[in-house]
């Protein structure tokens, strides 16, 4: 049996086998651990009031994190999205892979969304490696919102935004290759009152995620090829724009918009010797140009008028 598993397959029972040895290490009753194991199989999924009849509407992905006992920030967001119109499903951090085949399929159905995703804990790792899957499957994602994930991650080309809500610097998202979006990582560590546990439960930070999410499934913002890569790219290449200059030039080709907030700079230092060179270069070019202009008649008339004289005498 053990042979016919895929690694997915082999990973998922990992991960059940190691909650199991967690509930019971914890006293956990029996139907606590089955009520939890349900999201996993049967998905919370908070449904909008009016009933959309396009091909593609929003829909949000919730992922929970250990044992769906310390995410439950995620279903407190998913009841606000849904009273504002947009449907949202809440999983357990386990079946990221099936969520992401249901996404794929969804797309390639003609429902282009927009997608979007949110986590907690191993739940936001999970919506970021979710991600990069749908990358690599060539499906857009409008927004990426990780609760206070475990790891660091680079957002791929395909997200067009990502706010990281996290309370460790060591898990801020980076820009991978290819990523042309808006990237946000809201450090809340100065906050007593937030921690691991009650990150994705914060009424401050729901209500910036919400407002995020919003925006994002109506197309007001993070529309999937509508974001301008000059706003990420001035991040990752300003500091670029200070290494020797036989690099900007071969940069220049290519990212002539990018380097805005340090043309300034530049140009005033131009502007100088430009207009050195101006006024230099009229003192230097009038003062022989003159002499020249007039010494040419007096040399040819002179002969002539000699040689009209001699010729008359």
């Amino acid at each position: 049996m053990s042979a016919s598993l895929t690694s997915g397959g082999a990973q998922a029972l990992r991960r059940i086998a190691a909650s199991a040895s967690v509930v019971a290490a914890l006293g956990i009753v029996s139907g606590a651990a089955a009520q939890t194991a349900k999201p996993a199989l049967h998905p919370v999924t908070h449904h909008a009031a009016p009933i959309r009849d396009d091909a593609s509407h929003p829909h949000v992905y919730l992922m929970r994190g250990l044992l769906n006992i310390f995410s439950l920030g995620m279903d407190q967001l998913a009841a606000q999205i849904a009273r504002n119109g947009i449907d949202a499903s809440v999983y357990n951090h386990s079946v990221e892979e099936t969520v992401v085949g249901a996404i794929v399929q969804k797309y390639r159905a003609g429902d282009h969304g927009p997608y979007i995703l949110v986590g907690h804990s191993l739940g936001a790792d999970a919506v970021m490696l979710m991600a990069q899957q749908l990358d690599a499957q060539g499906v857009p994602v409008a927004l990426v919102v990780p609760f206070d994930g475990t790891e660091s991650y680079a957002a791929p080309a395909n997200v067009s935004c990502v706010v990281n809500l996290t309370q460790r610097k060591y898990a801020y998202v980076q820009a991978g290759a290819g990523f042309h979006g808006k990237l946000s990582n809201v450090d809340v560590s100065s906050d007593t009152t937030i921690d691991h546990v009650t990150i994705d439960k914060s009424p401050r930070l729901q209500a910036m995620a919400l407002k995020e999410i919003l925006q994002a499934a109506h197309g007001q913002s993070c529309r999937p090829g509508a974001n301008v890569p000059a706003v990420a790219r001035a991040k990752q290449s300003g500091p670029k724009e200070i290494a020797p200059q036989d690099n900007g030039s071969k940069e220049s080709a290519t990212k002539d918009s990018t380097p805005r907030e340090l043309l300034p700079a530049n140009n005033a230092a131009r502007a100088k010797n430009v207009s050195s060179a101006k006024t230099a270069s009229p003192a230097k070019s009038v003062a022989p140009a003159a002499p020249a202009k007039n010494a040419a008649p007096a040399k040819s008339t002179s002969p002539a008028t000699s040689a009209a004289a001699a010729g008359s005498s």
